[in-house]
């Protein structure tokens, strides 16, 4: 591939990631449930917020990827990076797919959140790659309980949601597992309460925007 063919799809995937129509190359889990089975307007619209939540990270995790590719200094890294973002696109596209049978719509804010979130992942890159690694580690370990978490608080009845998260969960953990085998280091304590507080601020807005 060129690179302006690469320019080209990095270009298209940030573009798809802000404003929607992501496509997925797996089949979205949980499609032999019913869409809207069994949920009344108050479970869809909590459903909709958590589900708001979890796009609302994948376009930070899009923006994360791209940057931390962009200043990489291994290939054998880039290749990692490219395989886990590509993933994340998957669940980029089950998310949205997933809002719009809720009813609902992605985050207002997603402009703000790809933009802050691809100036944290190029700083985390620019530090060095075992850095960038370790930052891409603490960033699944936290997607993972947030993920952890919505499994308890999604309505029992609402499996295809349920299904998109549990699929997502575990692939984070591999996401988190292959940074920290490619050399990524822990990152230290202060910086993983920062990032934890930067966590909360997005996931208390985007449930409701």
């Amino acid at each position: 591939m060129t690179p302006i063919d690469r320019f080209i799809v990095e270009f298209d995937t940030a573009l798809r990631s802000v404003v929607g129509g992501a496509n997925a190359q797996r089949p979205t889990p949980g499609s032999e449930s019913g869409a809207n089975a069994a949920l009344d307007s108050e479970q869809r619209k909590h459903a909709a917020g958590l589900m708001r939540i979890n796009h609302v990270g994948e376009v930070c995790a899009q923006a994360l990827y791209q940057s931390q590719k962009l200043v990489a200094r291994n290939s054998d890294i880039k290749e990692m990076l490219d395989h886990s973002g590509q993933e994340e696109i998957d669940h980029l596209a089950w998310c949205e797919t997933r809002l719009k049978e809720l009813g609902s719509h992605t985050s207002y804010l997603n402009p703000i959140w790809y933009a802050g979130s691809f100036a944290i992942g190029l700083a985390a890159g620019l530090a060095g790659d075992k850095w960038s690694l370790g930052f891409v580690a603490e960033t699944e370990k936290q997607v993972e309980s947030h993920l952890e978490s919505h499994l308890k608080k999604l309505p029992e009845e609402d499996h295809r949601s349920r299904a998109i998260v549990d699929q997502m969960r575990v692939d984070e953990i591999e996401h988190g597992q292959a940074a920290l085998h490619a050399g990524g280091v822990t990152l230290p304590e202060p910086i993983q309460k920062v990032m934890q507080a930067m966590s909360k601020v997005m996931t208390t807005t985007a449930y409701k925007i």
